[in-house]
């Protein structure tokens, strides 16, 4: 796993950057951001991962929409905390997910795993964002997809 530098470093929890919370947050720090991506982690346990109950109960994985939904919250950070996203003054900015191509599960991400991700800004409009990302356990690709989002403000 080669992990990009990126210019700006955070160490930002999730939950500062993002509207979401538990149990559907899924960035624990957003290591770094910049206007070519970000970089991201997040530890999946059974504490905080309800799923891992009923998701091949005695084989616990976590589910390809958690990993696809846990690198894209990931690039929302990143563009949240360097300010690419800029809402009206009391207003929250927003980034919904709008498409999903090329996702591939390459290694199964288990109770304990952490997942660092790396997003690629590929192109950043004024309301629509796509997003090249790479998730990584232990280096290993566990997982990568191409995303939509769209941009926008609460």
């Amino acid at each position: 796993m080669e992990i990009p530098q990126f210019k700006q470093t955070f160490n930002k929890p999730g939950a500062e950057l993002l509207p979401h919370r538990p149990p559907f947050l899924f960035v624990d720090v957003l290591k770094a951001a910049d206007e070519t991506g970000a970089l991201g982690e997040y530890t999946y346990t059974e504490e905080k991962n309800d799923f891992f109950k009923g998701h091949f109960p005695g084989n616990p994985i976590v589910p390809g929409v958690v990993l696809i939904e846990s690198m894209a919250q990931v690039a929302g950070a990143g563009i949240v905390a360097r300010g690419a996203l800029a809402a009206t003054p009391g207003k929250e900015p927003v980034f919904i997910l709008a498409s999903v191509e090329a996702a591939r599960f390459r290694e199964p991400v288990r109770p304990g795993d952490k997942l660092v991700t790396i997003a690629k800004n590929v192109k950043i409009g004024s309301r629509l964002g796509v997003f090249s990302m790479a998730g990584y356990v232990n280096g290993k690709l566990a997982c990568d997809c191409t995303v939509k989002c769209m941009l926008g403000e609460k």
